[in-house]
Protein backbone atom coordinates (compact mmCIF):
# COMPACT_ATOMS: atom_id res chain seq x y z
CA UNK A 1 0.00 0.00 0.00
CA UNK A 2 1.39 3.72 -1.19
CA UNK A 3 1.78 5.93 1.95
CA UNK A 4 0.07 8.80 2.34
CA UNK A 5 1.63 11.90 1.39
CA UNK A 6 2.27 15.49 2.51
CA UNK A 7 -1.34 17.65 2.62
CA UNK A 8 0.56 20.60 4.12
CA UNK A 9 3.40 22.76 2.32
CA UNK A 10 5.27 20.93 0.05
CA UNK A 11 7.89 19.27 1.80
CA UNK A 12 8.21 21.16 5.25
CA UNK A 13 6.17 20.76 8.31
CA UNK A 14 2.65 22.59 8.42
CA UNK A 15 4.55 24.84 11.09
CA UNK A 16 6.98 25.38 8.94
CA UNK A 17 7.60 29.59 7.38
CA UNK A 18 9.34 29.71 4.23
CA UNK A 19 9.89 32.34 1.84
CA UNK A 20 7.82 31.99 -0.70
CA UNK A 21 8.51 34.71 -2.55
CA UNK A 22 12.48 33.97 -2.77
CA UNK A 23 11.58 30.70 -3.64
CA UNK A 24 9.60 31.25 -6.60
CA UNK A 25 12.13 33.63 -7.84
CA UNK A 26 14.89 31.24 -7.75
CA UNK A 27 12.57 28.94 -9.06
CA UNK A 28 12.21 31.13 -12.05
CA UNK A 29 15.36 31.71 -12.85
CA UNK A 30 16.67 28.08 -12.67
CA UNK A 31 13.83 27.04 -15.26
CA UNK A 32 15.09 30.16 -17.21
CA UNK A 33 19.03 29.17 -17.13
CA UNK A 34 17.44 25.36 -17.54
CA UNK A 35 15.39 26.63 -21.10
CA UNK A 36 18.48 28.71 -22.18
CA UNK A 37 21.16 26.00 -22.37
CA UNK A 38 19.34 23.79 -24.82
CA UNK A 39 17.86 27.11 -26.38
CA UNK A 40 21.47 29.00 -27.18
CA UNK A 41 23.97 26.23 -26.91
CA UNK A 42 23.91 25.16 -30.14
CA UNK A 43 25.31 28.16 -31.65
CA UNK A 44 28.19 28.49 -29.37
CA UNK A 45 29.05 24.80 -29.42
CA UNK A 46 28.94 24.72 -33.45
CA UNK A 47 31.04 27.88 -33.66
CA UNK A 48 33.93 27.29 -35.51
CA UNK A 49 33.33 23.81 -36.51
CA UNK A 50 32.66 24.19 -39.77
CA UNK A 51 29.76 22.20 -38.94
CA UNK A 52 26.15 23.18 -39.58
CA UNK A 53 23.34 22.35 -36.93
CA UNK A 54 20.34 20.20 -37.67
CA UNK A 55 16.87 22.00 -38.29
CA UNK A 56 15.25 23.59 -35.24
CA UNK A 57 18.09 22.24 -32.99
CA UNK A 58 17.62 24.51 -30.42
CA UNK A 59 13.58 23.51 -29.63
CA UNK A 60 14.18 19.66 -30.02
CA UNK A 61 16.95 20.09 -27.59
CA UNK A 62 14.46 21.72 -24.98
CA UNK A 63 11.85 19.25 -26.40
CA UNK A 64 14.29 16.56 -25.09
CA UNK A 65 15.36 18.02 -22.16
CA UNK A 66 11.77 18.12 -20.96
CA UNK A 67 11.26 14.74 -22.00
CA UNK A 68 14.22 13.52 -19.80
CA UNK A 69 13.13 15.17 -16.56
CA UNK A 70 9.86 14.11 -17.08
CA UNK A 71 11.19 10.90 -17.23
CA UNK A 72 13.44 11.02 -14.25
CA UNK A 73 10.95 12.35 -11.73
CA UNK A 74 8.32 9.50 -11.15
CA UNK A 75 11.92 7.06 -11.58
CA UNK A 76 13.11 8.46 -8.59
CA UNK A 77 9.92 8.69 -6.66
CA UNK A 78 9.64 4.84 -7.01
CA UNK A 79 12.71 4.18 -6.56
CA UNK A 80 12.91 6.34 -3.33
CA UNK A 81 9.77 5.09 -1.93
CA UNK A 82 11.32 1.67 -2.29
CA UNK A 83 14.25 2.61 -0.04
CA UNK A 84 12.21 3.93 2.26
CA UNK A 85 10.37 0.55 2.87
CA UNK A 86 13.81 -0.95 4.69
CA UNK A 87 13.99 1.25 7.04
CA UNK A 88 12.20 0.01 9.87
CA UNK A 89 10.47 2.97 11.84
CA UNK A 90 10.34 5.51 9.42
CA UNK A 91 7.50 8.54 9.14
CA UNK A 92 4.50 7.12 7.19
CA UNK A 93 3.83 10.21 5.22
CA UNK A 94 5.75 10.79 2.16
CA UNK A 95 5.90 13.98 -0.20
CA UNK A 96 3.28 14.71 -2.67
CA UNK A 97 3.82 13.13 -5.93
CA UNK A 98 5.15 14.81 -8.87
CA UNK A 99 4.32 12.13 -11.34
CA UNK A 100 1.20 13.75 -13.02
CA UNK A 101 2.63 17.03 -13.92
CA UNK A 102 6.01 14.96 -15.11
CA UNK A 103 3.87 12.84 -17.30
CA UNK A 104 1.95 15.93 -18.68
CA UNK A 105 4.88 17.64 -19.38
CA UNK A 106 6.48 14.43 -20.85
CA UNK A 107 3.47 14.15 -23.50
CA UNK A 108 3.55 17.55 -24.77
CA UNK A 109 7.56 17.24 -25.51
CA UNK A 110 7.21 13.75 -27.01
CA UNK A 111 4.06 15.27 -29.08
CA UNK A 112 6.20 18.28 -30.03
CA UNK A 113 9.49 15.47 -30.95
CA UNK A 114 6.42 13.01 -32.25
CA UNK A 115 5.47 16.34 -34.63
CA UNK A 116 8.85 16.91 -36.13
CA UNK A 117 9.54 13.14 -36.83
CA UNK A 118 6.54 13.53 -38.54
CA UNK A 119 7.39 16.26 -40.88
CA UNK A 120 10.47 14.29 -41.73
CA UNK A 121 12.65 15.45 -39.11
CA UNK A 122 12.03 18.93 -39.94
CA UNK A 123 10.02 21.52 -38.01
CA UNK A 124 6.34 21.92 -39.31
CA UNK A 125 5.17 25.22 -40.07
CA UNK A 126 1.45 24.24 -40.05
CA UNK A 127 -0.43 21.50 -39.08
CA UNK A 128 -1.16 20.47 -42.44
CA UNK A 129 2.55 19.71 -42.62
CA UNK A 130 2.46 16.78 -40.43
CA UNK A 131 1.87 13.32 -41.54
CA UNK A 132 0.78 11.72 -38.78
CA UNK A 133 0.43 8.69 -41.01
CA UNK A 134 3.79 8.65 -42.10
CA UNK A 135 5.12 7.62 -38.17
CA UNK A 136 4.11 4.45 -38.58
CA UNK A 137 5.87 3.77 -41.50
CA UNK A 138 9.81 4.61 -39.77
CA UNK A 139 11.31 3.00 -36.77
CA UNK A 140 11.86 6.54 -35.94
CA UNK A 141 8.38 7.12 -35.92
CA UNK A 142 7.28 4.30 -34.07
CA UNK A 143 9.42 5.11 -31.52
CA UNK A 144 7.98 8.85 -30.84
CA UNK A 145 4.52 7.06 -30.76
CA UNK A 146 5.64 4.82 -28.21
CA UNK A 147 6.95 7.64 -26.26
CA UNK A 148 3.78 9.39 -26.45
CA UNK A 149 2.00 6.58 -25.81
CA UNK A 150 3.72 5.74 -22.32
CA UNK A 151 3.62 9.00 -20.96
CA UNK A 152 -0.64 9.15 -21.38
CA UNK A 153 -0.08 5.77 -19.68
CA UNK A 154 1.81 6.91 -16.66
CA UNK A 155 -0.36 9.50 -16.47
CA UNK A 156 -3.55 7.34 -16.24
CA UNK A 157 -2.31 5.13 -13.94
CA UNK A 158 -1.42 7.61 -11.32
CA UNK A 159 -4.52 9.79 -12.05
CA UNK A 160 -6.42 6.27 -11.29
CA UNK A 161 -4.49 4.79 -8.09
CA UNK A 162 -1.93 2.94 -9.54
CA UNK A 163 1.38 4.91 -9.41
CA UNK A 164 3.78 1.65 -8.71
CA UNK A 165 2.37 0.47 -12.40
CA UNK A 166 4.37 3.12 -14.03
CA UNK A 167 7.66 1.09 -14.27
CA UNK A 168 6.49 -0.21 -17.07
CA UNK A 169 5.71 2.38 -19.37
CA UNK A 170 8.89 4.30 -18.20
CA UNK A 171 10.75 1.17 -18.97
CA UNK A 172 9.30 1.36 -22.62
CA UNK A 173 10.52 5.30 -22.92
CA UNK A 174 13.87 4.55 -21.71
CA UNK A 175 13.99 1.64 -24.01
CA UNK A 176 12.85 3.62 -27.09
CA UNK A 177 15.25 6.63 -25.77
CA UNK A 178 18.26 3.76 -26.64
CA UNK A 179 16.64 3.08 -29.51
CA UNK A 180 16.48 5.85 -31.14
CA UNK A 181 20.00 7.14 -30.51
CA UNK A 182 21.59 4.01 -32.18
CA UNK A 183 19.85 3.79 -35.88
CA UNK A 184 20.14 0.35 -37.26
CA UNK A 185 22.60 1.97 -39.83
CA UNK A 186 25.17 2.31 -36.88
CA UNK A 187 28.19 -0.30 -36.36
CA UNK A 188 26.59 -2.84 -33.72
CA UNK A 189 23.60 -0.50 -32.80
CA UNK A 190 22.67 -3.36 -30.03
CA UNK A 191 25.40 -2.63 -28.09
CA UNK A 192 25.07 0.66 -28.44
CA UNK A 193 21.25 0.49 -27.39
CA UNK A 194 22.20 -1.16 -24.28
CA UNK A 195 24.99 0.89 -22.85
CA UNK A 196 22.30 3.84 -23.66
CA UNK A 197 19.69 2.10 -21.76
CA UNK A 198 21.90 1.49 -18.71
CA UNK A 199 23.41 5.21 -19.06
CA UNK A 200 19.43 6.62 -19.31
CA UNK A 201 18.22 3.85 -16.45
CA UNK A 202 21.09 4.73 -14.15
CA UNK A 203 20.97 8.91 -14.39
CA UNK A 204 16.98 9.02 -13.97
CA UNK A 205 17.55 6.40 -10.47
CA UNK A 206 20.47 9.29 -10.09
CA UNK A 207 18.62 12.68 -10.40
CA UNK A 208 14.91 11.94 -9.32
CA UNK A 209 15.66 9.56 -6.71
CA UNK A 210 17.85 12.69 -5.34
CA UNK A 211 15.31 14.93 -5.61
CA UNK A 212 12.85 12.92 -3.75
CA UNK A 213 14.86 12.14 -1.23
CA UNK A 214 15.97 15.94 -0.36
CA UNK A 215 12.01 16.01 -0.20
CA UNK A 216 11.79 13.59 2.03
CA UNK A 217 14.66 14.38 4.44
CA UNK A 218 13.09 18.05 4.12
CA UNK A 219 9.59 16.74 5.24
CA UNK A 220 10.26 14.23 7.83
CA UNK A 221 13.09 16.46 9.35
CA UNK A 222 11.14 19.86 9.04
CA UNK A 223 8.72 21.40 10.83
CA UNK A 224 9.26 23.98 13.60
CA UNK A 225 10.11 22.88 17.45
CA UNK A 226 9.29 26.14 18.78
CA UNK A 227 7.11 26.39 21.35
CA UNK A 228 6.19 22.41 20.34
CA UNK A 229 6.10 19.53 23.28
CA UNK A 230 8.74 17.20 24.39
CA UNK A 231 6.00 14.52 22.14
CA UNK A 232 6.93 16.64 18.64
CA UNK A 233 10.06 17.69 19.29
CA UNK A 234 10.84 13.97 19.73
CA UNK A 235 8.63 13.24 17.09
CA UNK A 236 11.18 15.69 14.90
CA UNK A 237 14.47 14.04 15.93
CA UNK A 238 13.10 10.78 14.93
CA UNK A 239 12.33 12.07 11.90
CA UNK A 240 15.16 13.31 11.11
CA UNK A 241 17.56 10.31 11.51
CA UNK A 242 15.10 8.57 9.39
CA UNK A 243 15.26 10.74 6.95
CA UNK A 244 19.19 10.86 7.47
CA UNK A 245 19.10 7.08 7.14
CA UNK A 246 17.20 7.40 3.89
CA UNK A 247 19.58 10.12 2.59
CA UNK A 248 22.44 7.37 3.51
CA UNK A 249 21.02 4.37 2.26
CA UNK A 250 19.99 6.27 -1.59
CA UNK A 251 24.08 7.62 -1.12
CA UNK A 252 25.38 4.11 -1.33
CA UNK A 253 23.03 3.10 -4.05
CA UNK A 254 24.26 6.47 -5.98
CA UNK A 255 27.73 6.12 -6.07
CA UNK A 256 26.73 2.30 -7.80
CA UNK A 257 24.61 4.32 -9.89
CA UNK A 258 27.35 6.89 -10.71
CA UNK A 259 29.75 4.37 -11.73
CA UNK A 260 27.46 2.61 -14.29
CA UNK A 261 26.30 6.42 -15.55
CA UNK A 262 30.03 7.25 -16.29
CA UNK A 263 31.65 3.81 -17.20
CA UNK A 264 28.74 3.72 -19.96
CA UNK A 265 29.23 7.32 -20.85
CA UNK A 266 32.76 6.50 -21.64
CA UNK A 267 32.40 3.10 -23.59
CA UNK A 268 29.33 4.95 -25.95
CA UNK A 269 31.84 7.92 -26.12
CA UNK A 270 35.04 5.49 -27.02
CA UNK A 271 32.67 3.57 -29.64
CA UNK A 272 31.80 7.32 -31.71
CA UNK A 273 35.00 8.65 -30.98
CA UNK A 274 38.24 5.98 -31.65
CA UNK A 275 40.83 6.86 -29.22
CA UNK A 276 43.47 8.50 -31.27
CA UNK A 277 40.73 11.25 -32.05
CA UNK A 278 39.01 11.98 -28.27
CA UNK A 279 40.82 14.55 -28.19
CA UNK A 280 41.07 16.37 -31.03
CA UNK A 281 36.71 16.09 -31.34
CA UNK A 282 36.47 17.37 -27.65
CA UNK A 283 37.53 20.45 -28.60
CA UNK A 284 36.37 20.54 -32.80
CA UNK A 285 33.28 19.30 -32.91
CA UNK A 286 30.22 20.62 -31.26
CA UNK A 287 29.36 17.13 -29.53
CA UNK A 288 32.94 16.80 -28.18
CA UNK A 289 32.29 20.40 -26.62
CA UNK A 290 29.43 19.61 -25.16
CA UNK A 291 30.26 16.38 -24.23
CA UNK A 292 33.12 17.83 -21.98
CA UNK A 293 31.17 20.06 -20.70
CA UNK A 294 28.93 17.50 -19.26
CA UNK A 295 31.47 15.62 -18.20
CA UNK A 296 33.25 18.51 -16.13
CA UNK A 297 29.82 19.14 -14.54
CA UNK A 298 29.68 15.58 -13.86
CA UNK A 299 32.97 15.68 -11.45
CA UNK A 300 31.30 18.93 -10.17
CA UNK A 301 27.94 17.09 -8.77
CA UNK A 302 30.29 14.13 -7.48
CA UNK A 303 32.42 16.54 -5.65
CA UNK A 304 28.63 18.29 -4.17
CA UNK A 305 27.91 14.79 -3.40
CA UNK A 306 31.07 13.75 -1.72
CA UNK A 307 30.74 16.91 0.68
CA UNK A 308 27.10 15.96 1.06
CA UNK A 309 28.05 12.37 2.52
CA UNK A 310 30.76 13.61 4.65
CA UNK A 311 28.53 16.44 6.38
CA UNK A 312 25.76 13.63 6.88
CA UNK A 313 28.26 11.63 8.54
CA UNK A 314 30.26 13.56 10.64
CA UNK A 315 27.45 16.18 12.09
CA UNK A 316 23.90 15.55 13.86
CA UNK A 317 21.54 16.99 12.33
CA UNK A 318 21.06 15.58 8.78
CA UNK A 319 19.54 18.77 7.45
CA UNK A 320 23.04 20.22 7.48
CA UNK A 321 23.77 18.16 4.59
CA UNK A 322 20.84 19.45 2.54
CA UNK A 323 22.63 22.89 1.22
CA UNK A 324 25.48 20.70 -0.69
CA UNK A 325 22.61 18.16 -2.03
CA UNK A 326 20.42 21.09 -3.17
CA UNK A 327 23.58 22.57 -5.13
CA UNK A 328 23.81 18.73 -6.13
CA UNK A 329 20.63 18.60 -7.50
CA UNK A 330 21.10 22.54 -9.30
CA UNK A 331 23.65 21.14 -11.32
CA UNK A 332 22.24 17.64 -12.40
CA UNK A 333 19.30 19.77 -13.76
CA UNK A 334 22.31 21.24 -15.68
CA UNK A 335 23.29 18.30 -16.75
CA UNK A 336 20.04 17.11 -17.55
CA UNK A 337 19.87 20.37 -19.85
CA UNK A 338 22.93 19.40 -21.23
CA UNK A 339 22.17 16.08 -22.24
CA UNK A 340 19.27 17.15 -23.94
CA UNK A 341 21.47 19.33 -25.83
CA UNK A 342 23.73 16.61 -26.67
CA UNK A 343 21.24 14.55 -28.35
CA UNK A 344 20.46 17.02 -31.02
CA UNK A 345 23.44 18.06 -32.24
CA UNK A 346 25.12 16.11 -34.87
CA UNK A 347 27.21 12.80 -33.69
CA UNK A 348 30.91 13.44 -34.52
CA UNK A 349 30.78 13.75 -38.27
CA UNK A 350 30.31 16.15 -40.68
CA UNK A 351 27.34 16.60 -42.20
Amino acid sequence: MIRPTAETADDGGPDERRPGTGRAVAVLVLVTLGALIPLLGPSAALQGTGEDPAPGVGGIALLRTLLFTALCVPVGELFVQRLSKRLPGAPEVLPRSWALYAAGVGFLAALGLASVVATGNLVPGDLGEIDVGGLYASRDGKLALLELNAFALAGLLVLFGSPRAQVWPLAAIAVAEALRAHPTVEHSPLVGSALTLVHVTCSALWVGGLVYALRTLRLWGGGSAKGAGHRAVAGRRAGAGAGAALLGLYARVAAVLLAATTATGIWSTLRRMPPETVVEQLTETAYGRVLLAKALLVVVVAALALSARNRLRRVSDPLTSYAPARAEVVVLGVVVAVSGLLTALPVPIRW
